[in-house]
């Protein structure tokens, strides 16, 4: 057994962007087709999003009319929310978009040999390759750039920075240059948005061995070289960039002079492989596939749901294609990448659902990398967010919003069918993986800290109505992105919101003993959840707001999964009827997040089936692009990350869960996965996991980097104390699961 792959590779050049091989170091992105002839390699940036109008956006100012809503609200008048609006109509965050496509073209010519195109996913490296013909291209996490290496006997190739492509809008204003140095020829892409003083530039330094280099405009022409060196780089900025500036500093990343030119690639590569091979090689998967499935190119693979090559190949693309995602930013919806200027939901950060699941494997798939990402983005935007909570509630604190282009944290995009400016537990739900990172590593960010201490006060401020028994409500209240059925979207005691402040308050109360007696006396008195005539767990606590099943959010389940607010050990009863709610949830447009998201709840619930189904779902709806790149619907419509990024959590989540002070092993494994072995896991009690099972028994390897007693929970559901050690591992034999 040689084991799982840990790449992909097609027989073919991508004919479509969707199907294109991705490499990217959290700031820039690649797509490559890898077409002798025609060889393209869209460029894409974390920073580049189209001005639309949403950069000058602000928050309503709506604060001296929330007394009144909340008196209409508290009430009976269901609809009072609807009017809760300064009047503006929908107006979606700035749109991301592609920087441009490096173009080679070179004369046509019969091809002869077998073609093979690859994905390295242990380096990053994208190589395509047929007879004499090379390129290899990857994004360097060590020198954020993109290199392209290309080699063949007499290479002649025009090279050109095209940003013309599907959707681009009319009036770009496009500047080219191209001038020869004595290092090479830098070839130089400006382009200024229309009616707008934000522009990009890109840059490329081309280094040939043997041959000639000339100026031709758009590009250069390479005629009879051995080896083409490409080094390019993408500025977002206003007013004009030192293209020769940008220039030099590409150039010093190639040092040298003595004519050998395979050293230098070698050399930006290994540089590159340093940061990124060891984060991706932390942690993995064998689900004991067959060798002759592990073979296969990705797009065969994809057409065979049922193979466990399949998911050990998903689990490997989805932690390459997360890391790779992630640095300056967190992934969007598309990852780090869109071949088309009209990218879908403006290609934003989705707080309310989709970044969160895209992110949930980071910390237990030792990613840090990724919560890293995460966290720049959350504290980058922490003013605005103080700007939300002045400007609609009118009080202190933080409140985060539903979507945001990466620039922005104002809360502007909102609608009556939305109304996502209502929705207050943002702010904790964006926070728990920075909570998840500390407990795993053992440390608190004073950072975090800083940012709970923010959402407490909001809560202190926030919480000031009552019920007739004394509870605290929440008040507005919103349930993303559903509504009673018998009711407006903006209502009172939303499940998530009640979690949410709960959660948040005991939290910040563990980082500041100062302040804990108060905060915690604040969320003792929050409702209750409310289990409706169903058995379910209402959406809603509030009484007589009926639930609407039939939609793709689980909003109102966050207490089970990514909180530990409801489980089937401490609280059995509300984990009943949590599972009843999930039991009654329907797929509605069959979204790739809204199934796995549903898996991720069914695992922390022991409901291996469930977890099973919502995976045959995706991986039997032809979710995943040639690229093992997703899609947001069924039929690879709408090319999207939730799929891709989220399943290694699902995968990891029913073989190993753990809170800071429980182990659970093997919680939710379907039948059709009778053996295997999990490795790297990292816990929230500061140990490693590698975890091996087949039908007669299992074995886990824990290795503690701090001492703690722990609750082990297995397959049985049975407890059983553990007292770990720091430095010495723990070996645990499980029975049959």
């Amino acid at each position: 057994m040689t084991g799982p792959v840990h790449g992909t590779w097609e027989p073919a050049p991508a004919a479509r962007w969707e199907d294109a091989f991705l490499s990217g170091n959290g700031r820039h992105g690649v797509m490559v087709f890898g077409d002798p002839n025609d060889d393209q390699v869209i460029v894409n940036h974390h920073t580049l999003v189209r001005p639309n109008g949403a950069e000058h956006a602000r928050p309503p100012a709506l604060a001296a009319e929330l007394p009144c809503l909340q008196d209409r609200l508290l009430g009976g008048d269901v609809t009072a929310a609807e009017g809760f609006t300064d009047g503006r109509g929908l107006q979606w965050v700035q749109p991301f978009h592609p920087a441009f496509r490096i173009r080679l073209r070179r004369p046509a010519a019969e091809e002869h040999g077998d073609y093979r195109r690859e994905a390295d996913f242990t380096t990053g490296v994208l190589t395509a390759h047929r007879a004499g013909r090379r390129s290899e291209v990857f994004v360097s996490r060590a020198d954020d750039v993109v290199v392209q290496y290309v080699t063949e006997p007499g290479l002649t190739t025009d090279v050109t920075l095209d940003p013309q492509l599907p959707g681009a809008p009319h009036g770009l204003a496009v500047g080219h240059s191209a001038v020869l140095t004595p290092e090479g020829a830098l070839v130089t892409l400006r382009v200024r948005y229309p009616g707008s003083d934000r522009a990009y530039t890109g840059v490329t330094l081309a280094v040939v061995t043997g041959g000639t280099l000339r100026s031709s405009l758009p590009g250069i022409r390479v005629e009879g070289a051995r080896s083409l060196l490409l080094l390019t780089r993408v500025r977002r900025h206003t007013g004009e960039v030192d293209a020769l500036a940008e220039a030099a500093a590409l150039r010093a990343l190639i040092p040298g002079g003595d004519g050998d030119h395979d050293d230098p690639y070698d050399r930006l590569l290994a540089r590159h492989t340093a940061l990124h091979r060891p984060a991706y090689l932390r942690a993995g998967l064998d689900l004991g596939a067959e060798e002759a499935e592990r073979a296969l190119p990705g797009s065969e693979l994809v057409s065979r749901p049922k193979s466990p090559a399949l998911l050990e190949r998903l689990f490997a693309a989805g932690r390459y294609h997360l890391l790779s995602a992630s640095g300056m930013l967190p992934p969007r919806l598309t990852g780090l990448w869109t071949g088309d200027w009209n990218t879908a939901w403006s290609g934003a950060f989705t707080t309310d659902a989709n970044l969160n699941l895209q992110t949930a494997s980071a910390a237990a798939a030792a990613l840090p990398e990724v919560t890293e990402a995460h966290a720049a983005l959350i504290h980058g935007q922490l003013d605005h967010w103080r700007d939300n909570a002045r400007a609609i509630f009118g009080i202190r604190g933080v409140v985060a919003p539903a979507h945001t282009d990466g620039e922005s944290g104002h809360i502007y995009h909102f609608s009556r069918e939305y109304p996502l400016h209502l929705w207050t537990a943002g702010a904790d739900w964006l926070l728990k993986p920075l909570v998840d990172h500390d407990e795993t590593r053992g440390d608190r960010d004073p950072r975090t800290a800083a940012a709970l201490a923010e959402v407490a006060r909001f809560y202190e401020d926030f919480l000031t109505r009552t019920d007739v028994e004394g509870n605290l409500v929440v008040v507005p209240s919103y349930s993303p992105e559903n509504r009673p059925a018998n009711a407006s979207w903006g209502t009172i005691n939303a499940a998530m919101d009640l979690s949410a402040a709960r959660h948040a308050l005991l939290t910040a109360a563990r980082y500041h003993p100062e302040h804990a007696d108060r905060w915690r006396t604040l969320a003792d008195r929050l409702p209750p959840h409310r289990i409706n005539d169903d058995g379910a767990l209402a959406e809603w606590a509030w009484p007589g707001l009926r639930d609407s099943y039939d939609h793709r959010h689980l909003s109102h389940l966050y207490g089970v999964w990514p909180l530990d607010e409801i489980t089937p050990y401490d609280t059995p009863g509300l984990a009943a009827a949590a599972h009843r709610a999930l039991e009654l949830r329907g797929a509605e447009n069959d979204s790739a997040h809204g199934h796995l998201h549903h898996a991720l709840i069914a695992a922390r619930l022991r409901d291996g089936g469930r977890v099973a189904h919502a995976l045959d779902q995706v991986l039997g709806g032809d979710f995943f692009h040639a690229s093992l790149m997703s899609a947001h619907y069924p039929n690879r419509d709408v090319y999207n990350a939730d799929a891709a990024h989220t399943l290694p959590a699902v995968l990891i989540e029913m073989l190993v869960q753990s809170t800071p002070d429980r182990l659970v092993l093997l919680p939710a494994l379907p039948p059709a996965l009778p053996q295997g072995r999990l490795r790297g896991v990292r816990t929230r009690f500061g140990a490693e996991v590698d975890l091996t099972w087949t039908p007669e028994g299992a074995t886990a390897v824990l290795k503690p980097t701090r001492s703690h007693r722990i609750e082990l929970r297995t397959s049985t559901g049975d407890a059983q104390p553990l007292d770990l050690v720091a430095g010495e591992d723990h070996v645990l034999s499980l029975g049959a699961w």
